[in-house]
């Protein structure tokens, strides 16, 4: 087994968590069926704006930001044989071809009004 086998299951088990989390809070709360689709992603996008619109404080978002960043991240580990790496607390996505993406921060950017989970995915999954 490689240093990078023994590191993947650790670096993927909160973003797989927080994932599962927001899928499921999105499901049994607000009725809204998430099935790791990119397609799914513009339900997650409208939703951020949704959130933004109503102006809570970032700290009252933070942890559903960050599901729905880790979401995103596993559309794009499912969709492309990416994995998740981390460190110093961060956590990103590495597709196959080496690029490095940040969905959670992505999600913290489309509180912002300056990102889009849906379009971070297309462009991770596109061939690079």
């Amino acid at each position: 087994m490689t240093a990078q086998q023994e590191t993947r299951p650790n670096a993927a088990a909160k973003p797989v968590r927080w994932a599962a989390d927001v899928v499921a809070t999105m499901r049994e709360g607000a009725r809204v069926r998430l099935d790791y689709s990119p397609q799914s992603l513009w339900r997650v996008d409208r939703m951020i704006d949704g959130i933004r619109r109503e102006g809570p404080p970032y700290p009252a978002v933070e942890s559903v930001l960050r599901g729905f960043g880790a979401y995103a991240g596993e559309v794009i580990v499912r969709r492309t044989g990416a994995e998740w790496w981390a460190t110093g607390g961060e956590h990103w996505v590495r597709t196959p071809d080496g690029r490095l993406w940040d969905p959670i921060d992505e999600a913290r950017r489309c509180f912002g009004g300056h990102g889009s989970l849906r379009l971070l995915c297309r462009d991770a999954i596109a061939e690079g």
